[in-house]
């Protein structure tokens, strides 16, 4: 027993002496730091990932679905060998596996944290001690621009929604959606004020700081279901280039929770909360005031994350709330500077008609048109049921026909049913 001990003392101390004399630095880049992913190591990911060397042993390939692009990416415990200015450097991806305690979920019975195994990951990079102001300064700068460009270069747009299983807290799928500005069926005058107020927003980084604000901006779409909300928002995510980040409150347990996965989205994104008004009952912010608001999601908790502190961890980011019942809202919820453009999707008008004409049928005008119009006059149609009915007839005027009939069926049957209110009264 001592013989081991005096072993492993030895092996301590010569350790030690090495690496007190040794001429090399190693700097560790984390996956994450503390509940925020680290953008340093995702930058190193891409920026390794396009530099393999036909020397490399092992690397992984993967090729998301609906993406033109491979995705390569150095394998854990590989070595990659970098220079940069004459300067030598070791980049190793390192992976361990760690118990992890996970998100509360509401899908579990018992409503406990579970533990389960992750594979716990951060790069090595290894250098000449004299090289650490160049490295630690501009190399590292290298790295995040050379990152950002090839991003840039092979954007894909990515939808989100919640993992309770990993570290990242989400998980993303490539967004593929065809939906844009052009065939959104909405108001021409209320599409014209949208594009102009996101370019704006685009446009005003130095503006938003200089006023001391966090560079956000809130949207609240309300209307009845199947008037576009979704489509709508695909569409402003396709103008902006900008990832989906899509939260159930339904599944989110409590505050804390909350907290962790709004401050797992990137920044250049769109947070949306469908159906806010049905997705959770938050709790009111006056009578809620036992002390136990990390036990639930709570309105205030909500606020906080939306215009608090926690807002301006990230940059260019879109809120955006969905609701086919607005007058349900908490007025809390609708103030400017949460919300501030409240958009109302309404059922099909003439002009939202005509746009779907041009998608699905490649007409911008026939005969047919005058009596559609007169029918939107005088009966509610979404723009779903409308589209619906397009899609039913390669011809022309065959599906401007059953258009015709469709509409004309809901005028009868809306006639019928107000001529049996007033005998009834």
């Amino acid at each position: 027993m001592s013989n081991k001990s005096s072993t492993s003392g030895a092996e301590k101390f010569y350790y030690n002496l090495i690496k007190k004399f040794s001429s090399q630095l190693t700097v560790i880049v984390e996956k994450h730091d503390g509940l925020t992913a680290n953008q340093m190591f995702d930058a190193a990911s891409v920026y390794l990932g396009s530099k393999q060397p036909p020397s490399a042993q092992r690397i992984k390939v993967h090729k998301p679905l609906k993406e033109e692009h491979l995705q390569v990416n150095i394998d854990k415990n590989q070595e990659f060998h970098d220079s940069y200015k004459g300067i030598k450097l070791k980049w190793v991806l390192v992976s361990m596996q760690n118990n992890n305690i996970s998100l509360h979920s509401k899908r579990d019975h018992h409503n406990n944290a579970s533990f389960h195994r992750v594979e716990v990951r951060h790069f090595e990079l290894t250098f000449n001690k004299k090289h650490r102001d160049t490295v630690l300064g501009s190399y590292l700068q290298h790295v995040l621009h050379a990152a950002k460009v090839i991003r840039e270069d092979k954007k894909t747009l990515k939808l989100h929604t919640i993992d309770y299983n990993g570290t990242d807290y989400w998980n993303s799928i490539v967004l593929n959606h065809p939906a844009t500005f052009d065939t959104v069926a909405m108001e021409p005058e209320m599409k014209v004020q949208l594009l102009e107020d996101l370019r704006l927003f685009l446009e005003r980084k130095e503006y938003y700081k200089r006023v001391g604000k966090a560079w956000k901006r809130g949207y609240l779409l309300y209307g009845p279901p199947g008037t576009g909300k979704s489509s709508l928002i695909a569409a402003m995510a396709n103008y902006l280039k900008f990832d989906i980040y899509d939260m159930d409150l339904r599944e989110v347990q409590c505050n804390s929770d909350l907290r962790r996965l709004l401050i797992g989205t990137g920044s250049r994104s769109i947070l949306v909360i469908e159906d806010i008004d049905c997705s959770v009952k938050l709790q009111n912010r006056e009578v809620d005031n036992d002390g136990d608001d990390e036990d639930k999601v709570t309105l205030s908790g909500l606020l906080n994350f939306i215009d608090g502190l926690w807002s301006s961890c990230g940059d260019e980011r879109i809120v955006i709330f969905t609701t086919n019942h607005k007058e349900r809202l908490d007025p809390a919820l609708l103030r400017p500077g949460r919300m501030d453009m409240h958009i109302h999707m309404s059922y099909c008008s003439f002009s939202g008609f005509k746009t779907l004409a041009a998608n699905y049928l490649r007409i911008q005008d026939h005969p047919l048109f005058e009596d559609i119009e007169r029918l939107l006059h005088e009966v509610n149609a979404t723009p779903a049921e409308v589209a619906g009915e397009l899609m039913k007839s390669d011809n022309t005027d065959g599906a401007l026909k059953g258009l015709i009939n469709f509409l004309q069926c809901r005028h009868d049957n809306w006639q019928h049913l107000k001529i049996r209110e007033f005998s009834y009264y």
